[in-house]
């Protein structure tokens, strides 16, 4: 095997042997990096090494991962670590070279035959007439400058190249729109749910269409230097290929789809083949003359959206993009000196072609923005969205470097261009493009203050299918009537990982009568039909399904915000726990748990966190069979306020019985207190703000109980309990005496209220973010398994989110109260009481 290294001066031949694959070890004294296995081994760590450590380092910046991959392959190449010959000539000698390129070809093979699986060509037929104009003005004008630009670019230095296949590849270079780093982008950016966002991406996927047809046109064109009639031929012989892979490929796959039964995995044999199809692919138009990714991809294409398509996706993903995908990288970065961009000059042309192409994508878009009246801000966003680059654009210059169209500094230049336009669409986005936040201005934040006879709106969070069941009987339970409707916002939560497929980002924008793409897509379609067909069956329910796809870290955000815009009164969580088969409680994931506490400190309106046991319904959904029996602890405060009131939605409900039991500080605990009382030094105006907040926390108490069992007395569904306690313990003996006839408790998270009842219970208690008194009922030694709602009031802005903590942000003098609590005293319609006092000030 002999490697020819043409050189000005001299010429000189590389031999060595094809049988050094693998060593004899370092103790017959061999190097293992003479012999290409262990070398290829050791590339491929550090490639992948360096690509994980630009993915940490960007992380924080919100960046791409393909700038993280193009960096790590500049990292090792001559630009930095290559500088070092002793390095360069251990780890990437001439002679590795063939190993690595033909490897990271596979995996762009892979890669590529992946991303055609993910698109949805079917997309095409409904885009809007904006989107197809954004993608076509998009791609016009950065057209036209790279032309213009070539002149300048394309200076004297090999003119055996015609000028007009250098012109196509700059063009498509500079116009091309990555479709599935824009997925990515669009979801970090919470886009994706947009109007924006469905326009950048599916004019992404027609821009990615006719680059890949421009492509095609450059490769053929760059090939045939000779005849113009080869290229005819390449181009017809590519046409039949692609009419082969619909005609022939399409249905074959189709066909496999409809011989496994649904929900069965496909069997080995179907999926090698198809594994195989691609590489066969590959040689068949690379043997044409186009380049053998171009069969991958159209292969890829072929392949019908659906089951299929998600083992083949969940098969390949991690190994194709973790592992072989970064070699592609790499070898760019490889053959990228970024040292040869030399010269003032270079330079200039350099920064003046990015803010042109990025100007000519912005300035297009923004024609398009014009002409359907959109506003300029998002016409510029929209410009930089189309402005990211990603695996086609790399694809077009390595072609291009093979075919000899561009040199070692056109080639360095394009480069750093790419990764410098996807670089500053991040930053340059979340600086131009603020949502329209309006901080909505709503009163009714909370159950209390929400209007008896108005609509009562809920935002329900789910995790998976898992939390259905008990979210929908309790949803029933909670009393949706002709005169108080019930509006359900539910919000499926899904992760956004590395390996998201694009298409499941779209999917939000997706037609119901597709079948699901993957696990998550198929949860959310299992969610989704479970409550429309509640909303169907029961009545004075209205459903409105949404998906939130989102890190975890940042899941609170989307939560809020949808709870502001919808003006909702109370946004209801699954606990992080569930409930074993032994009646345990084991965690299903501690990220859960972050986004409860998140909600609870930043929710715009009460928060309630359900803790599933199996909240028994009437498997008919007839509302008429539902039957609960609820038990509400209350201590006092607002939180337990807030509990009273929703249990007292809840009482309306023919079958639903209410046990309130109200615990009351005995003689030991009162005798305490006035002895406080007597040391207090008046002077002090924090400590007296704190006991006037007491008292009037306790009036407030004493007023709702009392309108509450006014308006109840003649309910036999109604039992009042008071229960005399000193301590902590005395508090749980109570509470173990109930029944267990109750299947679901309605506890105050209790924030801020230093009550000498729960004093003891706090201490050990696993789970704070659920309140003393819910993280004892939720625990697993609490005999009684009944679900429990544990709930927060919201208490106005500036509450820090811990309720009550801070006297200062509910400072309200006492004649303002009493003043308040006259304004209220009118009797409220039969069956209110919901908004009876709420000093609750907004």
């Amino acid at each position: 095997m002999a490697h020819k290294h043409a050189n000005a001066t001299d010429e000189y031949i590389v031999c060595y042997a094809p049988t050094m694959i693998t060593t004899n070890g370092i103790w017959q004294g061999d190097n293992p990096l003479d012999y290409s296995l262990p070398l290829f081994i050791l590339q491929l760590s550090l490639v992948v090494a360096a690509t994980r450590i630009f993915v940490f380092i960007l992380k924080p910046f919100r960046q791409p991962r393909v700038i993280s991959e193009v960096l790590g392959g500049v990292l090792l190449g001559p630009s930095v670590l290559g500088k070092s010959t002793a390095f360069a000539n251990a780890v990437f000698p001439l002679r590795s070279v063939m190993v690595i390129e033909t490897m990271a070809n596979v995996g762009l093979l892979y890669f590529l035959f992946l991303v055609g699986v993910e698109m949805d060509i079917s997309v095409l037929r409904s885009v809007g007439k904006k989107a197809v104009a954004a993608a076509i003005s998009g791609m016009i004008l950065p057209f036209m400058i790279g032309a213009a630009f070539s002149y300048l670019l394309h200076r004297e230095y090999d003119n055996q190249m015609s000028q007009g296949t250098y012109i196509l590849f700059l063009g498509v270079a500079l116009s091309v729109t990555a479709f599935p780093v824009l997925a990515r982008i669009l979801a970090e950016l919470k886009l994706i749910n947009t109007e924006l966002g469905r326009i950048a991406l599916s004019a992404a996927l027609i821009n990615d269409v006719c680059a890949w047809i421009l492509l095609a046109f450059a490769i053929t064109l760059a090939d045939s230097e000779t005849t113009s009639l080869a290229s005819l031929w390449v181009l017809l012989s590519s046409a039949v290929f692609v009419a082969f892979c619909v005609y022939a490929v399409r249905p074959a796959a189709s066909w496999i789809v409809r011989k496994t039964p649904e929900g069965e995995s496909f069997s080995e044999f179907y999926i090698s083949l198809i594994l195989a199809g691609v590489m066969i692919s590959g040689f068949i138009t690379d043997a044409i003359g186009t380049h053998s990714v171009f069969g991958a991809f159209v292969f890829g294409l072929a392949i019908p959206n659906g089951p299929l398509g998600v083992t083949l996706v969940e098969k390949l993903e991690d190994f194709v993009s973790g592992l072989l995908l970064p070699l592609f990288f790499a070898i760019s970065g490889l053959k990228t000196n970024i040292g040869l961009v030399r010269g003032t000059y270079t330079w200039s042309i350099l920064i003046l072609v990015i803010f042109l192409a990025c100007i000519g994508k912005i300035a297009g878009t923004l024609i398009v923005a014009f002409f359907y009246q959109m506003p300029i801000r998002e016409g510029a966003t929209l410009g930089l969205l189309m402005n990211t680059k990603g695996l086609v654009e790399m694809i077009v210059l390595n072609v291009g470097k093979d075919q000899k169209v561009f040199d070692d500094e056109s080639f360095a230049i394009m480069v750093i261009i790419t990764v410098l336009m996807t670089a500053i669409i991040v930053p340059s986005i979340s600086v131009i493009y603020k949502p329209s936040r309006r901080s909505t201005y709503y009163k009714r934040r909370t159950v209390q203050m929400s209007k008896p006879d108005g609509e009562f709106r809920v935002l329900v969070c789910i995790h998976s299918p898992r939390n259905v069941p008990t979210m929908i009987n309790f949803l029933e339970a909670s009393n949706p009537t002709k005169k108080s409707p019930i509006c359900v916002y539910v919000l499926h939560l899904v992760e956004l990982s590395g390996r998201t497929s694009a298409m499941l980002i779209v999917h939000n924008s997706r037609k119901p009568d597709y079948p699901a793409l993957n696990r998550t897509e198929a949860q959310s379609d299992h969610i989704i039909n479970a409550f429309e067909n509640y909303e169907q069956h029961a009545s004075f329910v209205s459903v409105q399904p949404l998906t939130a796809i989102s890190p975890y870290s940042t899941m609170h955000d989307d939560i809020c915000n949808l709870a502001e815009d919808k003006r909702v009164s109370l946004i209801i969580v699954p606990f992080h726990k569930q409930q074993t088969v032994d009646g345990g409680m084991e965690a299903t994931n501690m990220a859960f748990r972050g986004i409860n506490q998140n909600v609870l400190a930043n929710a715009p309106c009460s928060v309630g966190i359900l803790v599933d046991r199996n909240l028994s319904g009437s498997n008919r959904l007839a509302s008429n069979q539902v039957s609960h029996h609820v038990a509400i602890l209350f201590f006092g405060g607002p939180d337990d306020r807030e509990a009273l009131c929703y249990g007292w939605r809840m009482l309306e409900h023919p079958g639903i019985s209410l046990t309130v039991m109200r615990f009351v500080p005995g003689k030991l605990v009162a005798s305490d207190h006035a002895k406080k009382h007597s040391s207090i030094d008046l002077d002090e105006p924090r400590v007296l703000t704190v006991e006037t907040d007491k008292d009037m926390q306790k009036q407030l108490d004493e007023k709702l109980i009392h309108e509450f069992r006014m308006r109840n007395e003649n309910d036999d569904s109604v039992d009042y309990v008071e229960k005399v306690v000193n301590n902590g313990e005395e508090t749980v003996a109570a509470i173990r005496t109930m029944d267990d006839i109750h299947d679901l408790f309605i506890v105050g998270r209790g924030q801020g209220m230093i009550s000498p009842l729960t004093a003891g219970i706090t201490d050990w208690s696993e789970c704070p973010e659920i309140g003393a008194i819910g993280d004892l009922l939720a625990s697993s030694d609490f005999a009684a398994t009944a679900s429990v709602l544990v709930v927060q009031q919201y208490v106005g802005v500036g509450s820090n989110g811990e309720g009550m903590d801070t006297p200062e942000s509910k400072v309200q003098t006492n004649e303002e109260f009493i003043s308040e609590l006259s304004q209220h005293s009118a009797p409220p319609p039969r069956g209110g009481g919901h908004n009876v006092f709420n000093t609750e000030r907004l």
